[in-house]
C-alpha cells in the first residue's frame, strides 16, 4: 500500500498495489500496522455502504462531532466517484479548504478521512458502490453536515442536476463552530 499525502492534513490517499495474474488480482486495502506507524486512528471499528442507483447522486457533506468525532476509510467497490473532503476542524491552519479525489472501481485506492473533516461525494456513473470503515461507532446527535452548496466554501461538483436527498439539502449553512450536545 502506498499512502499519499492530501492538502488536507492528515489525509491521504491509500493506493492498493495490486498483484495480478490470469484471475485478476489480489491487493491489500488495510494494514493495522501501516495505520499505526502513521499514527492513523484503525477504521476497525464500524462498516457501511452506500449503493447509488444513478449517475449525479450526491451524499455529504457529513462528519461526527466531538466527543464522538471519527476517522474514515472511503473505498469505491464499484463504479466512479468524486469524492470531496472540506476542513471543518476548528484550530485547522487549512479550515474551509476542501480537496477533490476521483475513486474508480477499477482502479484500487481509499481515501482516509482524519477526524473532523466532512466528506461527501457525487456518483459519476450508474450503479456506483460505496464502501465505509470508521474508527468510532455512529453516534447520531453528534452527526452533522452543512450542504455541499454552502457558499462559504464554493465545492464545485461536476454534475450540476444532483440527485440530494432532503436532509443534506436541509443541512445548514455553515458557522465557525461546530460541536456535540452530548
Amino acid at each position: 500500500m502506498k499512502f499519499r499525502a492530501t492538502p488536507i492534513p492528515g489525509a491521504f490517499v491509500i493506493e492498493a498495489e495490486p498483484l495480478r495474474d490470469d484471475r485478476g488480482f489480489f491487493a491489500r486495502t488495510f494494514s493495522r500496522d501501516a495505520f499505526l506507524d502513521r499514527g492513523l486512528a484503525l477504521c476497525t471499528e464500524q462498516g457501511s455502504m452506500s449503493w447509488n442507483e444513478h449517475r449525479g447522486t450526491l451524499r455529504g457533506m457529513h462528519w461526527q462531532r466531538a466527543p464522538h468525532e471519527e476517522a474514515k476509510l472511503v473505498t469505491c467497490a464499484r463504479g466512479a466517484m468524486y469524492d470531496v473532503l472540506l476542513d471543518v476542524r476548528d484550530d485547522s491552519p487549512t479550515w474551509g479548504l476542501w480537496s477533490v479525489f476521483v475513486l474508480r472501481g477499477d482502479r484500487p485506492s481509499s481515501l482516509y478521512v482524519p477526524p473532523g473533516v466532512a466528506h461527501g461525494f457525487q456518483t459519476l456513473v450508474d450503479d456506483t458502490l460505496v464502501l465505509y470503515q470508521m474508527s468510532a461507532p455512529y453516534v447520531e446527535e453528534c452527526s452533522v453536515g452543512v450542504r455541499h452548496d454552502d457558499p462559504t466554501f464554493a465545492i464545485t461538483w461536476p454534475i450540476a442536476d444532483a440527485i440530494v436527498s432532503e436532509r443534506d439539502k436541509n443541512l445548514p449553512l455553515t458557522t465557525r463552530r461546530f460541536s456535540c450536545a452530548s
